[in-house]
Parts: C-alpha cells; structure tokens; sequence
C-alpha cells in the first residue's frame, strides 16, 4: 500500500499520526499510527517502538531528537475551513480576515444581492439558499468553524438547529443574551441536550467593547483564533496537497513535498504546512511566500533530481527577513522529500 492510499484510508474517528524520521541514515522512514497500531511502515527493520514511546504527550505536531536523529511526529487533523451562515457586514469583514489568514471560507444566504457580496469579497464558496437547505450540504468534521451571523432570531435558531448535531471545532452565535438565551431555551425544549448547547460561544468573539461590524469581526476571528491554536495536533493534508498528489494530471509528474516541521519565534506558517513543487514548476499551497519560498522551491527541484530528501533550516532573524518586509523574526525547519 502506497503512503497517500493509506492516509487516505485512516479512520478519521481515531488518533492518527504520521511519523517520519527526517535526518540521519534512516531518513524518509515513516509509519502512520491509528490509536497506536502502525497501519503503514515503508521500513520494517527499524525497531519503531522507541520512537513510538517518544510521542510528546502535548499532541502538538513536532519534531524531537533521539539517538542522532531527528523524526517529525505529526497528529492529523482535519484541515480547518470556516462556515459562516449570513452574509450581512460582519460576514464581508469576516471574509477578508479568512483570507488573511489562509482559512478557506463559505459562506450562506438565501438573499442573492448579499451572496454576490461574497463572492466579490473573495469567498472560497458561497451558498445561495435557504439556510436550513444549505446546511444539509455542509457536513462539518473537526476543522470546521462555524459562526453564525444571520439577519435575524428565526434564521438564527434554524442554523444552530441544523448545525448543532454536525462534528465540529467551534459554534459561534451573535446575538443580545436575551435573543441567544430565547433560542438555546427553545432548542433545549426540541430535545437538544443543554451540555451541547453550552459548547455554543455566545455571545459570540472576545469581549474587546466592539461596535462596528468590523470590531466584531475581529472579536470573532480572535476567538475562532484562539479556540484554533488550541486544538491538540496541527497536521493536515489539505483537500488541495492531497489532489496534488492524487490527480491522474498531476500524478506522474515529479513532484517533492515540503513541509515546515519546527518553528522556533514567529514565522508566516505553523509547524504542519505543506506545499507542493512541481518539476515544471508549478507550486500548490504556500509555506509564507516571498524569498524564502523561491529559494526551498529550487531546492525541492535539487531533491526531485537527485531523488533525495533534506531537512533545510531557514534563518528569518536577518537583514533577509527586513528586506521581505517580514514581521517574524523566527526559525523554521523545512522538510523536502521527493514523491515520484
């Protein structure tokens, strides 16, 4: 079985790690664990218990020493995306802020004039439908943000009511406590248990005193944010890396991930992020952009040449780093492995 096949095949129910041993004599060696069985090894002769024993209890995605060489532990999960149900001003400024901050948004309506403010503003996709319709559509899983800022208390309790059996990592719902307290009352009384009502954020966002709808919107995202960053494991193969890798188009190109797996101080991307280079030079997905990414983008031809994996330390402290117009000032540790 071929890595991506059975990565693609994990039960998402489970805890899933991918581990990779990127340094030292063994290096490319993987398996992926699903609740601490190893479903996939491309290396049978390595005694992977030790390694196994060594998974930092924090279930942070990382990379950690042992013996003389370096091994990646990375936890899946499902690659975050936000859902926000209504497209009023809250929602457009909303929209700006996902794109800023890389999270793939759609959004819902069933006004027209309002959705094609949407899609204007840059949603990734937008719904024009009933509500209750739409949601049917949207499935959700673990990575998946909902915020639910509609026009009104009705539209209000119909997504909360449509949203609140779906899997997910955050609900959020605007609203004066009266309004949410009339709703969650009302949902209770539909035999909604009130544990999972009292997992809804409400009032929504970070109390900061916000007014305007922009206000809010920050208030929103800083606590989607926050809620985000502490979601144990911060690996995902995105719906996008994994095409890449996929796509009959694409499949017999020769192509190299490149993953960041340690950041010391800031940097543009966490520990997780991948992208993947081409050899005719296409690019899926981004690790930051500018210098730093041209320059792992000739390395990843090097390795797709040589067919060679190099974990490559990137230094953006410097002068380099001013010149960018970077505010990070961290150091990031690139993985790059050939996949054909």
């Amino acid at each position: 079985m071929e890595f991506t096949e059975a990565l693609l095949s994990t039960d998402k129910s489970k805890e899933n790690i991918v581990i990779t041993i990127v340094s030292g004599s063994n290096i490319n060696s993987k398996i992926i664990l699903s609740d601490n069985e190893i479903i996939y090894s491309n290396n049978h002769n390595i005694n992977w218990k030790p390694v196994i024993q060594a998974i930092p209890e924090n279930k942070k995605s990382q990379l950690i020493s042992l013996d003389d060489e370096k091994i990646y532990i990375e936890f899946l999960r499902k690659a975050n995306n936000v859902v926000v149900c209504g497209a009023g001003h809250i929602s457009i400024s909303i929209i700006k802020m996902c794109k800023l901050l890389d999270l793939p948004v759609t959004v819902i309506d069933d006004r027209i004039t309002f959705t094609d403010n949407a899609v204007r503003e840059g949603a990734d996709n937008v719904i024009c439908e009933a509500f209750e319709k739409a949601l049917d559509k949207i499935e959700g899983d673990n990575g998946t943000y909902f915020i639910i800022v509609t026009r009104g208390h009705r539209y209000d309790q119909i997504c909360l009511q449509k949203i609140i059996e779906k899997e997910n990592a955050y609900i959020g719902m605007i609203g004066s406590r009266l309004r949410v307290k009339k709703v969650l009352d009302f949902l209770e009384e539909q035999g909604i248990s009130r544990e999972k009502l009292n997992r809804v954020y409400t009032p929504i966002g970070l109390s900061i005193g916000a007014e305007t709808p922009a206000e809010i919107a920050v208030a929103i995202m800083a606590q989607v944010i926050e809620v985000k960053n502490k979601v144990k494991g911060s690996g995902s193969y995105s719906d996008e890396i994994i095409n890449a890798i996929t796509d009959e188009n694409t499949r017999n190109i020769p192509k190299a991930q490149v993953t960041i797996v340690s950041r010391k101080g800031s940097a543009p991307r966490e520990v997780g992020t991948k992208m993947i280079v081409m050899k005719d030079g296409t690019m899926i997905g981004t690790i930051g952009g500018g210098c730093v990414e041209a320059d792992l983008r000739q390395a990843a031809f090097q390795c797709i040449e040589n067919n060679e994996c190099r974990l490559i330390q990137v230094d953006m402290t410097g002068s380099e780093a001013e010149d960018e117009g970077m505010v990070c000032g961290g150091i990031v540790e690139i993985y790059v492995e050939p996949l054909l």
